[in-house]
């Protein structure tokens, strides 16, 4: 039997939940394997050596080396460990978060001083305006 997930009518949007957890356990360990510097520096050496250690699937090696965060999302990934993958190429949040909306970091940060995106089109499917 599944949970009833009405979350997940949010268009646009990939809730991390219990489910997704469990699917990016993997490529969230990676992740967490950068916080060390020896890992970074063998990341670095060989990506796709480096990610061949890790159970992952070929898809979320994929889109680690395409460095398609929105895909890594998608995938399992959570924003708070995929933030490792950044780090380690020198990003800011800022500019990973402006990556994955198409944004430039600029246009992003200006964006999210003025008070973030329109709830147009982001609300619940079913939602009434």
């Amino acid at each position: 039997m599944s949970l009833d997930k009405p979350y997940m009518d949010v268009p646009g949007t990939t809730i991390f939940d219990a489910d997704k957890s469990r699917e990016g356990y993997h490529l969230n360990q990676f992740c967490m394997s950068l916080m060390k510097a020896e890992n970074r520096a063998r990341f670095k050496a060989n990506e796709r050596a480096y990610l061949d250690e890790w159970p992952m699937t070929e898809e979320q090696k994929q889109a680690v080396l395409d460095r398609d965060l929105n895909r890594c999302i998608q995938l399992g990934g959570n924003i708070y460990f995929l933030a490792k993958i950044g780090a380690t190429d020198g990003r800011s949040f800022q500019q990973m978060a402006g990556s994955m909306t198409g944004m430039s970091e600029e246009a992003y940060r200006d964006m999210m001083v003025k008070g973030g995106r329109s709830i147009e089109g982001n609300r619940y499917t079913g939602e009434k305006k």
